[in-house]
């Protein structure tokens, strides 16, 4: 009878040390994912199946190889600012032209060190851009990737295809990735409206898809949509019949952002480039954690609008040696393993 009683007071005093333990054992992982429209990311050599002419040595910008690695080190300098000591987990990129420009870019440039891997779409668009992932595999185990050709109701529109990759981090849950670039509005916004609804329709019907067959949703959907978040593309993306299986817009909500917006165009900023995410991921939100990342040395005078925009490689067809007419906007998660 004593040594019950003595056993119960031990393990009654074990008790709270052992579940202390056990949440010590807890640590919460950074992971980081960053989007950016790298904006005309071509290599140097002719594909004679697309319109890439413009971004050849002979073509009217003088595309030649030393202004091409010059551009791939601008890129890996924006992404090495993003993850400064802790490099971004997923890196979304779209109008990059092929699997060269993404091989020089990672073992060409200082992101060689960061053993990044990647896919990418081999898409429909005429000129031949193309949407692409990189990931540190340490983060994110790659299980597959597709290519998702849009149906447009227009007939003879091309895009860009919908890349989605699936990989498992730490937690152990599968992560569903969607790139997106969606059609732009060159031709006016009204008249191409119709095709970024039914890119977002694509969108959305690859999301239910993947709840009625994924035990546990996780979804992160980020792009250049050529919608801004009041835009009806956007609403079709996030609303869903069941309210659980709607996404949030992380780059909705303008008091929450920490810059203008993403793009600028003809002296306004927008909020084209966001990110969207399942009820799980915004859970696991850091807090303040998104930005549009806005650096000085990816800005330059806006001097017609006394105001500042991004430094881009040519303006016109001069070239100026910079980045692109995107910002990159960035999102960390905290993510929880023993």
């Amino acid at each position: 009878m004593y040594k019950v009683i003595f056993a119960t007071v031990v393990f009654l005093f074990l008790l709270p040390q052992c579940v202390d333990s056990q949440i010590k054992r807890i640590r919460m992982q950074p992971f980081q994912v960053m989007f950016y429209n790298a904006e005309n990311l071509f290599d140097t050599a002719d594909d004679p199946v697309t319109n890439d002419n413009e971004y050849l040595p002979d073509g009217v910008r003088k595309w030649t190889p030393r202004r091409y690695y010059e551009r791939l080190r601008q890129t890996a300098k924006v992404i090495t600012a993003v993850g400064k000591w802790d490099m971004p987990a997923l890196v979304g990129l779209c109008e990059v032209e092929n699997d060269t420009v993404l091989t020089h870019l990672l073992y060409r440039t200082p992101l060689k060190e960061h053993r990044y891997r990647y896919c990418i779409t081999r898409g429909n668009d005429p000129r031949g851009i193309n949407n692409a992932l990189l990931y540190r595999n340490e983060r994110f185990k790659l299980l597959g990737q597709r290519s998702i050709r849009i149906r447009f109701t227009r007939k003879g529109k091309r895009s860009r295809d919908i890349l989605h990759a699936w990989g498992r981090v730490v937690t152990g849950d599968t992560l569903d990735v969607l790139v997106c670039h969606f059609p732009s509005r060159s031709a006016g916004k009204k008249k191409t409206e119709p095709d970024r609804i039914d890119a977002a329709l694509c969108v959305r019907r690859l999301c239910d898809s993947l709840y009625s067959v994924r035990r546990r949703t996780h979804i992160i959907v980020m792009g250049d949509f050529n919608d801004t978040p009041a835009d009806e593309s956007i609403a079709v993306m996030t609303h869903a019949a069941k309210p659980e299986h709607r996404l949030t817009n992380l780059f909705a909500d303008k008091e929450t952002l920490n810059f203008a917006g993403s793009h600028k165009f003809n002296g306004e900023w927008s909020q084209l480039d966001q990110m969207l995410v399942s009820l799980p991921w915004k859970a696991r939100l850091k807090q303040g954690g998104t930005q549009i990342f806005a650096p000085s040395f990816l800005l330059t005078d806006d001097k017609r609008h006394n105001d500042k925009r991004p430094r881009r490689t040519y303006q016109g067809y001069t070239y100026k040696g910079g980045f692109s007419d995107h910002l990159p906007i960035v999102a960390e998660f905290l993510l929880p393993f023993l």
